[in-house]
């Protein structure tokens, strides 16, 4: 019961501390975003390696037509996952803790404000 409580109250801890890194600059995410291109672009609405991310955000996980994904990142969607600015704040700097098993090669945005920034340039890209 315990460990329950205490579970519960780091998990609240870190989605009310996720909003303070939601306030990006789009700007700033657009260089960042280059670390990105290699695999995704954010403009044409085409897959490359990875699905396109033209408009991600907001937009439910594993739900771009055309695109395979591994079975952990179907999952993900198949269980009602929406890519918003508090999932891609967790999702950004590790891809593979947060979905084991996914296609993803990147080791992820160590820098919480390039997290930030990436999430900001792509919510002002739609």
């Amino acid at each position: 019961m315990i460990k329950k409580a205490v579970f519960a109250a780091l998990a609240s801890a870190v989605l009310f501390a996720v909003p303070a890194h939601a306030d990006g600059d789009a700007a700033a995410g657009e260089k960042v975003f280059a670390q990105c291109k290699a695999c995704h672009e954010n403009q044409k609405g085409v897959n490359k390696i990875g699905p396109t991310l033209k408009g991600v955000v907001g937009r439910k996980t594993a739900s771009v037509p055309d695109y395979k994904y591994s079975e952990a990142m179907a999952a993900k969607g198949a269980a009602g996952q929406v890519w918003d600015v508090a999932t891609l704040t967790a999702y950004l700097p590790n891809p593979k803790a947060y979905v084991p098993g996914t296609k993803m090669a990147f080791a992820g945005l160590h820098k919480p404000e390039d997290v930030a920034n990436v999430i900001a340039y792509l919510a002002a890209n739609p």
